[in-house]
């Protein structure tokens, strides 16, 4: 995730590639690769001027975050932003866990920010000022569109959006599969189910009709396409899509329970 958004930000060329560093905990050789692949500066993290920075984007496996927190809390100030791209962090344990006042923002992008086509929703803390917002809001809009959403609702959107890609992604394997078995080669078959995936969607997006009625004007009495989605129906495909939101989103919710429980038993 912390290369999507670097590509992507570098992509847009709102803020000049010398200005973005990237540090990590020990691996010298990803440093590397990020700083020749996309000119940024690249660092260990003793390195770093933190002073220098204005924002922080903690963009690691959820089960590092204490340590991350532990190592920048008495680096940073108030004036600085914290964004956070970890699942199920709320901003509540992360303002526990800084110094006071500290400015944190939580945001969930997908991997489509590389190609500058991300849902990203963003949820301020308590103590962020709306300068603040607005500037990570501008960001953010360099990887795609950005959603400014209430907290409580960001787990569901991490089950929608930040998980999302990979529903589709393995929509397409099975697509790759079954043209496959009926003789057509893997990469037809790929670049066809991609374009009528795209298409699709600008259809949704383009026009006021519900995905309910498009579905329908497609979809003429007795033809391949109702017989298409009778085998949906039959096979659960409805149920299987909205059980891997829930799954997503209930996965999001279990993080933050722990942590929050972490919190009261500390």
């Amino acid at each position: 995730m912390a290369e999507a958004m670097i590509s992507g930000i570098v992509e847009a060329e709102l803020i000049p590639a010398e200005q973005i560093i990237a540090t990590n905990k020990s691996n010298e050789e990803r440093l590397q690769q990020l700083r020749n692949k996309y000119g940024i500066r690249a660092m260990k993290r003793e390195e770093l001027d933190f002073s220098s920075v204005d924002f922080f984007i903690l963009a690691m496996k959820p089960k590092d975050i204490d340590e991350a927190l532990s190592s920048i809390k008495d680096k940073v100030t108030k004036e600085q932003v914290i964004l956070s791209v970890l699942a199920g962090i709320p901003t509540s344990y992360m303002e526990e866990n800084l110094n006071e006042d500290q400015q944190v923002i939580r945001v969930m992008p997908n991997t489509s920010s590389m190609l500058r086509e991300s849902a990203t929703a963003l949820s301020p803390g308590k103590h962020t000022s709306m300068d603040k917002v607005i500037l990570a809001k501008k960001l953010l809009a360099c990887i795609g569109e950005v959603y400014v959403i209430e907290e409580d609702k960001m787990d569901i959107f991490t089950g929608i959006a930040g998980s999302g890609p990979a529903y589709f992604y393995y929509l397409m394997e099975h697509i790759e599969k079954t043209a496959k078995e009926a003789g057509l080669d893997e990469e037809t078959a790929r670049q066809i189910g991609s374009q009528t995936i795209l298409g699709a969607a600008k259809m949704m997006m383009e026009q006021d009709d519900t995905p309910a009625d498009l579905r329908k004007k497609v979809t003429s009495p007795n033809g391949t396409t109702a017989a298409g989605l009778a085998a949906l129906e039959k096979h659960g495909g409805g149920e299987a899509i909205s059980e891997a939101i829930k799954g997503a989103a209930q996965r999001s919710e279990e993080i933050s329970a722990n942590l929050n429980k972490k919190i009261v038993t500390q």
